[in-house]
């Protein structure tokens, strides 16, 4: 049964994986066999030492990812660094705080291009390369619980992350029978650059954590399990799902 949860000969793109939730991930997967390509805005050392420290290959590229040529360019750099690929996750994300009534075209935009149309035209560039390879493949997007739920002054991430569930269903849907399997993780509140002003916040984080049954903010390395299943063999009946790994957040 522990082979199925292997990931020996792989080789994954994962994007915003310089810091937080992607450096986890991309240390997971190459903990558990993969090598891995990173891409993102700022360096991508210590990511790298992780995957090197795990024995596995790393490839980094810096790369801005607005724009359908960053998705074909972070592929390609792939493909060219470790000769193949066979996993897509899809991690990387902005976020933009203020009241609906305030809120600007500026902030509106940069969150959907990097939190849902780049998350499509990585996906797509993934796809093309699996069904070229004829191999299958896996592409895991980061939801969120605002793919759930509304939340409040953060307008464009909870359209993003709503949306980001829906493409997730949708690739599923026309993916599947290609061999490609299209789900994603919905993280809870974790300890991220992302929340650090709500960490800031004595009220409002006590706030937070008072309705977390698990009753702490989630760490990078909680998401490794779920990413490490979600790109094995392990899943290979899975599609369309979104899995929240959130301490329980949501039952509450």
């Amino acid at each position: 049964m522990s082979a199925n949860f292997r990931l020996d000969g792989r080789c994954a793109l994962v994007t915003g994986a310089g810091r937080g939730l992607g450096q986890g991930m991309a240390t997971a997967l190459a903990e558990a066999g993969a090598d891995v390509a990173g891409v993102d805005v700022i360096d991508l050392g210590e990511t790298r030492r992780r995957v090197e420290a795990a024995g596995r290959r790393f490839a980094a590229l810096k790369q801005d990812l607005r724009g359908t040529a960053a998705a074909r360019a972070s592929v390609e750099h792939a493909v060219a660094a470790l000769g193949r690929l066979d996993i897509l996750i899809n991690n990387a994300g902005i976020i933009r705080r203020a009241d609906a009534i305030d809120f600007g075209e500026t902030d509106w935009d940069d969150v959907i291009d990097i939190n849902l149309k780049s998350v499509f035209f990585l996906a797509q560039a993934a796809a093309r390369q699996f069904i070229a390879q004829r191999s299958g493949g896996k592409i895991v997007n980061i939801a969120s619980m605002l793919s759930f739920q509304g939340g409040i002054r953060v307008p464009s991430y909870t359209a993003s992350k709503s949306g980001v569930a829906g493409l997730t269903r949708l690739l599923a849907n026309e993916w599947a029978a290609k061999g490609i399997n299209v789900n994603a993780i919905a993280p809870g509140y974790m300890a991220t650059d992302n929340t650090a002003p709500l960490r800031a916040d004595a009220a409002r984080s006590a706030e937070i954590l008072g309705r977390i049954p698990a009753g702490r903010w989630g760490e990078p390395e909680d998401l490794a399990g779920a990413v490490v299943f979600l790109c094995s063999p392990a899943s290979d009946y899975m599609h369309g799902s979104v899995i929240a790994v959130d301490g329980g957040w949501l039952t509450r």
